[in-house]
């Protein structure tokens, strides 16, 4: 009897022992994510089962049309080897990343990030009128935004009657510089976005640490890069995550302006997607690229997450 008593307390470890506290919080973990389960569910039905609907999708060589189409067969790797042996494919990157940079990484953060500063040491009547030029370009449905911005670059649109009021001729925007106008369309839908997310931040900024720097003589350039921008680090990590997964996925934007071309020249991986799977009616080697455009999102993704893990403090 004394050999199972000495075994059973050998098993059961002392509540105040290391071991004790580390079964007592996986009990309360436990515990505590009894509510979070239908949450759980819903997020594996409606997110995590499309993602895998979409993975096997890609596996297979369905068709929007014809026998595939009914009883599609798997192919394994095909279409993956096929797409990663097309040119087509590789610019579609190219331009996606090109894409990102300069409209969301650059040009909606730096531009939002200005703007905000602007609102902050301008005038009352200034910062209102700042925000609702910027706001309104972010409110407009992106179909009813895509349209203006047509309507903006076309070859007898309002930049080239602008430019044709001063004596400049404009070229055809969307044929001889497609990338550059749908940069400049997202850069402009998008700004208010950035610009209210740094204006809140701007804000938590204690004042009295900026008067204290001034007083030790320190520059406004030197306040804003080394007292302002280290104290909403974490702002702009995230902005830069939020900005850059919303223009990774960006379609109408692009379709309306330029529906991909000329030819494949702005044709992003979301563009490139739906012209395989709708307008050559190749679903299978479309869903391949919309599932690399979902392996990119998520790489940005853990890039972010990543420089924002070690500034929990």
């Amino acid at each position: 009897m004394t050999s199972l008593a000495t075994a059973g307390e050998r098993v059961a470890p002392a509540p105040g022992s290391p071991r004790g506290r580390r079964a007592r919080e996986v009990r309360l973990g436990l515990v505590r994510s009894v509510p979070l389960l239908p949450s759980l569910a819903l997020l594996a039905l409606f997110l995590l089962g499309p993602i895998v609907y979409a993975i096997y999708g890609s596996l297979t060589n369905r068709t929007l049309t014809g026998p595939n189409a009914a009883n599609p067969s798997f192919v394994g790797f095909d279409n993956y080897t096929r797409l990663f042996a097309s040119s087509d494919f590789w610019t579609s990157v190219v331009l996606t990343v090109v894409f990102l940079v300069a409209s969301a990484i650059i040009g909606q953060n730096v531009l939002g990030l200005l703007l905000a500063v602007l609102m902050k040491n301008g005038t009352p009547t200034l910062s209102r009128t700042i925000a609702a030029l910027v706001v309104v370009a972010w409110v407009l449905p992106e179909i009813v935004a895509a349209f203006a911005l047509y309507a903006f670059f076309a070859s007898e649109g309002t930049l080239n009657l602008m430019l044709d009021a001063i004596g400049l001729t404009g070229p055809a925007w969307l044929i001889a510089f497609p990338m550059l106008a749908v940069i400049l369309a997202n850069v402009w839908r998008g700004t208010a976005f950035s610009m209210m997310v740094y204006s809140a931040a701007l804000s938590e900024v204690p004042p009295e640490i900026n008067e204290a720097a001034e007083i030790d003589g320190a520059s406004a350039a030197q306040r804003f890069f080394r007292i302002t921008l280290p104290m909403i680090r974490r702002s702009i990590s995230t902005n830069l995550m939020l900005t850059t997964l919303q223009t990774l996925g960006v379609f109408t934007l692009i379709w309306v302006m330029t529906g991909g071309g000329p030819g494949f020249k702005s044709a992003t991986l979301p563009i490139l997607a739906y012209q395989q799977a709708f307008n050559f009616a190749q679903i299978g080697y479309g869903t391949a690229i919309a599932v690399i455009t979902l392996l990119i999102g998520a790489i940005f993704a853990m890039v972010y997450i990543k420089v924002l893990k070690p500034e929990v403090d």
